[in-house]
């Protein structure tokens, strides 16, 4: 016994396993999609600039709605929630992404490569709303809310 055996479990367990030599694999390989290029698993941080694109949209909406009314701040950011929600889950049902994503190339697809039907769109951006489902996800770079609904975001290009 020495120091890597006891102190294995700093690593973590994905490292652990790795070193007894289970493959895992590059995200979305269980699901059958390539490593990179279109169809590939979307990339954290294109995800990210995908939701802040969505996020600085609505809330410019929001503020040209709001801007001659005299309104509080929570009635602002409750507009822009609202604002946000219906266009992802519009811009879903119709374009396969959300304004951001399509405009940096990422999409959202089931699992079988199809677009999303209108329940699981509804399901998937209620739990994205709700933020906290959307910051865990497996190995495959799929949040709860995309396991909710059976989806996984893509490269479209």
């Amino acid at each position: 016994m020495d120091r890597k055996d006891v102190a294995s479990w700093l690593n973590g367990p994905k490292v652990t396993l790795e070193n007894q030599g289970v493959e895992f694999g590059h995200p979305g390989a269980r699901l059958g999609l390539p490593l990179e290029g279109p169809g590939a698993v979307a990339s954290f941080g294109r995800r990210c600039l995908a939701l802040c694109a969505d996020w600085f949209a609505c809330l410019a909406i929001s503020h040209a709605i709001l801007r001659n009314l005299h309104t509080s701040s929570n009635t602002s950011s409750l507009l822009t929630l609202e604002i946000f929600t219906a266009q992802v889950a519009l811009f879903t049902v119709l374009l396969g992404g959300s304004f951001g994503q399509s405009l940096l190339g990422v999409g959202v697809r089931t699992i079988n490569g199809h677009r999303l039907g209108v329940l699981a769109t509804i399901v998937r951006t209620v739990l994205l709303c709700l933020v906290f489902p959307a910051l865990i996800w497996d190995r495959d770079g799929r949040g709860l809310h995309d396991l909710a609904a059976r989806s996984v975001t893509i490269r479209t290009r």
